[in-house]
């Protein structure tokens, strides 16, 4: 028999596997129709009888961030895409640890309908593991004024009450909350972790591959002005309102950038950069993968890579450069390159966020390297994603992986998901604290290890520049 829960807004009906239970498409806040579109979220609509959560909702309005790849999203699906999914071994127990997954995809696009999110896996091991939508791009990030900022952290603080409130009928446990995600959503658990909106909704928080890019008010407002510029509209809510999403996500994207969207620090929800702000109740682990950035720059020619230019665009000094070379013998001109945005971008930030915790904090590096391609991306940025689902099919899987994926995924997947079950569970993902005295990471290999200060010449590369 299929289950049914009974939540806030109404019953819901699931689909049971015989272990794990499904529940899609519950939404956890009102539909985002007309001005609702750059507003904060509202409450759900309630409904009366049963209905079936047996479909993923549709996604965020968005575009595609790699060429080739096609966007999550239909403009004919409609408004009403905030919705959560859940997965549970058992909804007629309780006390079960609960894990929220907050996707990633440079603040401009993702879902929680993409396969690699599916949730049954690490269900399958006792825990009850939750995925949800959040606004992306200019709707979930750019500045209007008259409308709140950081809409995305608005609608991800939303889905995280719904979890306080309702996650009990689904067997889970509302005190024991761990939060989890990756580049964007590693960033938003960073930044949830430190912001006093976040007090109370969450207990643990892992996240993968933090980035930099945290943005000022007058940086959006110039991204918002030159996107309105490029619509011809006014660069104001009801200039906005003229415009359908899939003209604004059209022409978001500036030369030369990854994203133009990040966090706002607007002094309200996030007050500064989350890893001088980390809440110390909220356990923490945090860490990044050896080669982010080959992800970025496979398929670009290189062979003009000047680290000197790239230190410089940094924020470095020059003599970084050097100390560089002098801690990496031999390496080319576009390896430094790759390392110093891997650096910057990801591998700090991360870093930083394990070692500034004021609380109990871990850390842990992702050494093992895609097969796919030829090796060239090494252990690239979002390689983590399908280990931490142990979802091998998928766009972003089989990109990453190859298909089929390599049996030592498979291993290191089962590392990755027990670590993380058991930080969930208990505390304690299965290796030492990070101290400043001993540095201690985990170092996700086949096998797995544990080192001192993998990076350690970054890292005093970089605290000498601060």
């Amino acid at each position: 028999m299929d289950p049914i829960v009974q939540t806030r807004s109404g019953a819901v009906r699931g689909v049971a596997d015989g272990v794990v239970s499904s529940f899609k498409g519950i939404p956890f806040a009102g539909p985002l129709t007309g001005p609702a579109r750059f507003q904060a979220p509202t409450e759900p609509e309630s409904w009366d009888g049963t209905r079936d959560a047996v479909r993923f909702s549709a996604s965020p309005p968005q575009g595609s961030l790699f060429p080739g790849m096609p966007s999550a999203w239909r403009p004919d699906e409609g408004d009403d895409f905030l919705s959560v999914n859940v997965w549970t071994p058992d909804s007629g127990g309780n006390g079960l640890p609960v894990m929220v997954w907050i996707y990633g995809g440079a603040y401009l696009v993702g879902t929680a309908r993409q396969p690699e999110y599916d949730g049954a896996n690490l269900a399958r091991a006792g825990v009850v593991v939750v995925t949800f939508n959040y606004r992306v791009g200019l709707e979930g990030f750019g500045w209007l004024p008259g409308a709140p900022a950081n809409r995305a952290f608005l609608d991800q603080l939303a889905a995280l009450r719904w979890v306080q409130e309702n996650i009990a009928g689904f067997g889970g446990d509302p005190d024991n909350v761990t939060i989890f995600g990756e580049s964007a959503g590693g960033t938003s658990v960073a930044a949830l972790t430190a912001s006093d909106a976040g007090r109370g909704l969450f207990r643990r928080a892992i996240g993968q591959s933090i980035a930099h890019g945290f943005l000022s008010e007058n940086r959006v407002r110039r991204t918002t002005e030159r996107i309105a510029a490029a619509l011809g509209v006014p660069a104001t809510l009801d200039g906005f309102a003229q415009v359908p999403s899939e003209a604004v996500h059209a022409v978001q994207m500036a030369p030369g950038e990854i994203t133009p969207f990040g966090p706002v620090v607007d002094g309200d929800l996030l007050a500064g950069l989350p890893w001088h702000n980390l809440r110390a109740e909220v356990d923490l682990v945090a860490g990044f993968n050896h080669d982010e950035f080959t992800l970025f720059v496979a398929g670009q020619d290189l062979s003009g890579a000047d680290p000197a230019a790239t230190a410089d665009a940094v924020g470095l000094p020059a003599g970084a450069v050097a100390e560089y070379r002098a801690a990496h013998p031999g390496i080319t001109d576009a390896d430094l390159h790759v390392l110093i945005l891997s650096d910057r971008t990801f591998r700090l930030p991360s870093l930083w966020s394990a070692q500034n915790h004021p609380g109990r904090s871990w850390c842990y590096e992702l050494t093992w390297r895609s097969p796919a391609f030829g090796g060239i991306l090494r252990s690239c940025h979002a390689l983590d994603v399908p280990l931490t689902f142990g979802n091998y099919t998928g766009p972003l899987a089989e990109m990453l992986l190859g298909n089929p994926a390599p049996p030592e995924a498979e291993t290191l997947s089962k590392e990755i998901r027990k670590a993380w079950i058991s930080f969930a569970t208990t505390g304690d993902p299965g290796w030492p604290e990070y101290d400043k005295d001993h540095r201690i990471t985990r170092i996700w290999d086949v096998p797995v290890s544990v080192t001192s200060d993998p990076i350690a010449a970054s890292r005093r590369i970089w605290e000498a520049a601060a």
